[in-house]
């Protein structure tokens, strides 16, 4: 039998059946994710408004949080809306083009994501380790090259991955994706055909991605935390923690719930498939909801501008 008699020849249109084995609740499910995606969405724009309309906040720290109040706006909006579409409205087709776009888009600005928290990081290790020239190392022309890096490096990893499934496969077993939005694996499991190279090229963005920014990230608080022990005074040691506890607080929140997906994903073959996708779209949405929370809550400048801006 010809392999055009089995397949589907470049299809047009997809189906995201949302979390398979759990269509039945899907629309109470839609709740909790609708309202942290609205949490996330209102609490990152406060989070810019504050940052942009305060001088005082015209910092590195704190452009960097802008940074990631912005891409986490982004990537929400380019999962949630879609997810709710299939949760409430039965509205499971999308294009093709449109899904490669999807996942272009989450996979490069988790990427964006992890580059920002490196670059916190960095500026976290220059103002404690080197608090005398971390103005003038960490000049606003260096957080903007820095932005742009960081956006730049992201895309050039994705992209081929996109490349990949658009230039290589044009028969397909079928049109189903078994996923509540357009992930990288989930749609390469879709192809009829050789799809190691696809595994292998997602494997090696993942660690790039993880693995370099995560070593990174523990080998600077190392050094944080072995110059903070050593400062004389107990106030200046509290000062020090209290600036660094909150940036520790949403890389563990991002790094953990991203290898808890990537693994059960791709090695937790006994686990239902519904857990899965459950975690990855809950790894996806809870960072962005939390990270203006955590910030507002355990940062006291940003708390005061906030509170002084609703009370006006």
């Amino acid at each position: 039998m010809s392999v055009s008699n089995i397949t589907i020849y470049m299809p047009s249109v997809l189906t995201l059946i949302g979390i398979p084995g759990l269509e039945s609740v899907q629309r109470w499910i839609g709740i909790p994710f609708c309202t942290m995606f609205l949490i996330a969405v209102i609490g990152n724009v406060v989070l810019l408004m504050v940052i942009r309309s305060e001088r005082s906040l015209h910092e590195p720290m704190y452009i960097f949080l802008g940074m990631l109040g912005a891409t986490d706006i982004a990537l929400t909006s380019s999962i949630v809306p879609k997810m709710l579409g299939i949760f409430w409205f039965n509205m499971p087709e999308i294009y093709f083009d449109s899904c490669l776009l999807q996942m272009w888009l989450i996979h490069m600005l988790q990427g964006v994501e992890s580059g920002i928290l490196v670059a916190m990081a960095l500026d976290r290790f220059v103002a404690i380790c080197y608090p005398l020239r971390h103005a003038t190392i960490f000049s606003h022309q260096l957080v903007s090259q820095i932005g742009v890096t960081v956006i730049l490096r992201a895309a050039i990893l994705v992209t081929p991955s996109l490349a990949l499934i658009k230039c290589r496969f044009q028969f397909y077993h079928t049109t189903v994706i078994s996923h509540s939005y357009c992930e990288h694996m989930a749609i390469v499991k879709l192809a009829a055909g050789n799809v190691r190279i696809n595994k292998v090229y997602g494997l090696f963005v993942a660690f790039t991605f993880v693995g370099f920014d995560l070593t990174f990230i523990t080998l600077s608080y190392i050094q944080i935390f072995t110059t903070v022990f050593h400062l004389p005074q107990k106030e200046a040691r509290l000062k020090a923690f209290n600036t660094c506890i909150t940036h520790i607080c949403v890389f563990l929140q991002f790094y953990l719930l991203a290898f808890f997906s990537f693994f059960t994903h791709r090695f937790g073959s006994h686990i239902p498939p519904y857990i899965h996708i459950l975690f990855s779209s809950i790894y996806l949405v809870v960072p962005p909801f939390l990270n203006p929370l955590v910030y507002g809550v355990k940062t006291k400048q940003i708390r005061i501008h906030v509170m002084k801006m609703f009370c006006s």
